[in-house]
């Protein structure tokens, strides 16, 4: 029985067995790759880097290729006595079918006008047999024993994942192409007030000034003491990706309720008290006006909100891999690095940190989106007189500051002195950035309202 699914025709197991189905191949495709190498020898520098010996099906035409590939490699003539030669030498003239075999494949003249093109056809002849024969171990794994469903499921979306990337095959790329790219990438973003910005804006002009946004493919890792605003942060900086940019944005909140982010949110964004909304029934008529319209603004957002508690390395990574199979992400918020699990084999609490510190860093690699994760200080911090964050004081392991590509520090000095003459600012340092500056910006916060602004800005409300 075949049926539709979307664009993509399924044939049940049932009836390919019945209809004794083969696996994808072109063989007449396959041979024409070798006649016209061996018609115009230079057709190899245009299929080298598009096809491997492992993508021809038949195993002849493995060889015989595998064969051409070698006599291109050494820089010797592409010629049928130096083919047939090397085939004998390795006995296996009479198995691809002989010198006579051989010849034949000089006959077909115009072949070499089109290599490139067979050559794409049976490469992707190739991925779909990768892809069946991926299936298929899939399948027989799931009859085994299944100890760990979780690690299961990561096992197998990775192999799919293998053949997916084996798929992209890039050679190189001329630099006129690249320049022409990048010039119109800077001239879409000149001139405008936000032109500072290449990346995943946070919504603070200076912090972007700094950053230039969050770049694809980054770890960026926010980390303070608790009460100094961590989560606070990350939400805004989550409100500010979605709403106007219409960035989707993921995000894993390992200790606190999809409910109490969706209430600092709604506090955030129309300016309510927080402790007034736990108290609902205390709100006025203006304070309720402000919570609908932040409600409307909060709607329109892409902000897709997982809860799962103490959730795995292997957990995340799957649920981003849909959401960025059905083209809704564009940026990743954990909340945060410490609470979630490893696989659950490493002999130290510290190693298990490295452990999720690198996969999230591989995961932002994979998936080409910036993962932001919040991380808690050490308690060293509270014992020296300067209380300002450092690179040491990422708790529980260093491979947090190796892996990371920024690491942003929260500081708020009203949170140790009630005197300070800083009431109401926090600072954010900028402790590391691979392919930038560091430094310091100051930004506004009110605590009551769990929201960050520009300093500049402070006593504005927001705009849209």
């Amino acid at each position: 029985m075949v049926r539709a699914s979307g664009r993509i025709n399924v044939v049940s197991p049932e009836a390919a067995v019945t209809a004794g189905a083969t696996p994808p191949a072109s063989l007449e495709t396959e041979q024409s790759i070798l006649e016209s190498i061996l018609i115009r020898p230079q057709v190899m520098d245009l299929v080298a880097d598009t096809i491997t010996p492992q993508d021809f099906y038949r195993e002849a035409h493995r060889k015989i290729y595998q064969a051409m590939l070698d006599l291109y490699n050494r820089h010797e003539p592409m010629d049928l006595p130096l083919l047939n030669n090397l085939l004998k030498e390795r006995g296996q003239l009479e198995e691809v079918g002989g010198p006579v075999f051989l010849m034949g494949l000089t006959d077909n003249v115009g072949a070499a006008a089109h290599a490139d093109h067979y050559a794409r056809v049976v490469h992707d002849k190739a991925v779909i047999r990768r892809l069946l024969a991926c299936s298929q171990e899939i399948a027989g794994a799931c009859l085994a024993p299944v100890e760990n469903v979780a690690e299961f499921l990561d096992w197998a979306e990775h192999r799919v994942f293998e053949v997916a990337e084996a798929k992209i095959r890039q050679g190189f790329q001329p630099i006129e192409g690249l320049v022409n790219k990048e010039i119109a990438t800077l001239e879409a973003i000149w001139g405008r007030k936000d032109s500072a910005v290449t990346g995943v804006s946070s919504g603070f002009v200076d912090l972007d000034n700094y950053t230039a946004g969050f770049q694809p493919s980054d770890l960026i890792i926010i980390a303070a003491r608790p009460s100094m605003g961590k989560t606070a942060l990350a939400l805004n900086i989550a409100f500010n990706a979605a709403y106007k940019p219409r960035t989707q944005v993921a995000l894993f909140s390992l200790e606190m309720s999809k409910e109490q982010l969706v209430r600092r949110l709604l506090s955030s964004i129309g300016e309510v008290d927080a402790s007034q909304i736990r108290r609902a029934a205390f709100l006025t008529h203006q304070e309720w006006a402000h919570l609908q319209e932040a409600a409307g603004f909060l709607i329109d957002c892409p902000i897709y909100i997982d809860d799962t508690p103490a959730a795995s390395v292997l957990e995340i990574r799957a649920k981003c891999r849909r959401l960025k199979a059905e083209g809704k992400l564009g940026l990743v918020i954990i909340d945060y690095l410490q609470l979630m699990r490893g696989r659950g084999d490493a002999p130290s609490r510290e190693q298990e940190i490295s452990e999720i510190s690198r996969s999230l860093k591989a995961l932002a690699k994979e998936l080409h989106v910036p993962v932001v994760a919040l991380s808690q200080l050490n308690r060293r911090v509270e014992e020296r007189p300067n209380k300002r964050p450092q690179l040491a004081d990422l708790r529980e392991s260093g491979a947090i500051e190796q892996d990371a590509d920024v690491i942003l520090f929260i500081y708020r000095d009203e949170v140790y002195r009630e005197d300070s003459p800083d009431k109401g600012i926090a600072e954010v340092i900028v402790g590391k950035q691979r392919n930038g500056a560091t430094g310091k910006v100051r930004l506004s916060f009110r605590d009551k309202y769990t929201r960050f602004d520009t300093l500049e800005k402070e006593e504005q409300p927001l705009t849209f």
